[in-house]
């Protein structure tokens, strides 16, 4: 169902329950409500276009660049290989578009659960990826996650997990069968990265992602930005891996390798990936790292 009125209001935010963020809507592009989801995306007069599901903001046009920047490229620039990427969700084709920069990356699998979203996504949200679905290097898996990770036979150097927060459809990718699957497809010296909420507001996720990611990798722990959109603070990235130097990589080794990939960004640089990784007190705290 398409919804063109030009009628100026409010849509809020329904994350948390005592409080929260509203968006003036300048124009509705299109609104679908079923039983099973209610997914809308509006124009903004600050952030552009905005995607929202179930009541939760999912991306928006202005400021997608932080997220999508930030967890592409601390693992592939961490890494340094990588000639194989896995890309689990990111139907709005951000997480593809910062992929494809990366020349040296041989082959980009991206697994979706529904088509209807790629379609969807190109069609609304063109900007995220750019023209990146036509890139030689991508294959477009419609599968469960949770089951492609367990079942498939490739290996990956790289697994990006951009999952929506763990309610509903997105609540399997925060399981131990889903980690346990990563670790099992990753090569030796893989990382996988994920998306974990904002800290501040959602700590639960992160003590939950950090103790069931330590049963199938030995250097757990998250690096940070944040994001205006997501509302609350500092937003964490999961980071599970068997190298404990990725995190420790030189500044020097960081600058030549972003500079050998010649990307010009516009969040990421290598102080900022370098500095990511330092992480609050009180979420350290919580997770009882000294």
């Amino acid at each position: 169902m398409s919804d063109d009125t030009s009628k100026k209001h409010l849509w809020n935010e329904t994350l948390h329950d005592s409080f929260g963020q509203y968006f003036s809507v300048e124009k509705v592009l299109y609104h679908e409500k079923t039983d099973h989801q209610d997914l809308i995306i509006f124009e903004n007069a600050a952030l552009g276009r905005v995607m929202a599901l179930d009541g939760v903001v999912q991306t928006t046009e202005r400021d997608e660049f932080i997220y999508h920047e930030m967890m592409t490229h601390v693992p592939l620039l961490a890494h340094g290989h990588a000639k194989k990427v896995l890309i689990i969700g990111g139907g709005d084709g951000g997480m593809l578009r910062e992929v494809c920069r990366h020349k040296a990356v041989e082959q980009i699998t991206m697994v979706e659960i529904d088509a209807g979203v790629v379609d969807f996504c190109r069609q609304y949200l063109p900007n995220h990826s750019a023209g990146a679905y036509e890139d030689v290097r991508f294959k477009l898996v419609i599968e469960d996650g949770v089951n492609f990770v367990n079942q498939t036979t490739d290996k990956f150097d790289v697994i990006i997990s951009d999952c929506t927060d763990p309610i509903g459809p997105g609540e399997s990718l925060f399981t131990s069968a889903f980690y346990e699957g990563c670790s099992r497809c990753l090569n030796p010296g893989g990382i996988f990265v994920a998306q974990n909420g904002v800290c501040f507001l959602q700590q639960d996720e992160a003590i939950n992602s950090h103790q069931k990611l330590s049963r199938y990798f030995s250097d757990v722990s998250f690096y940070q930005t944040a994001i205006p959109t997501y509302y609350g603070g500092i937003m964490t990235f999961a980071w599970a891996t068997n190298n404990p130097q990725y995190r420790q990589i030189d500044s020097q080794r960081l600058q030549a390798r972003f500079e050998a990939a010649g990307m010009i960004c516009r969040y990421y640089n290598p102080a900022v990936h370098i500095g990511s990784f330092a992480l609050p007190q009180y979420l350290l705290n919580a997770l009882s790292i000294k």
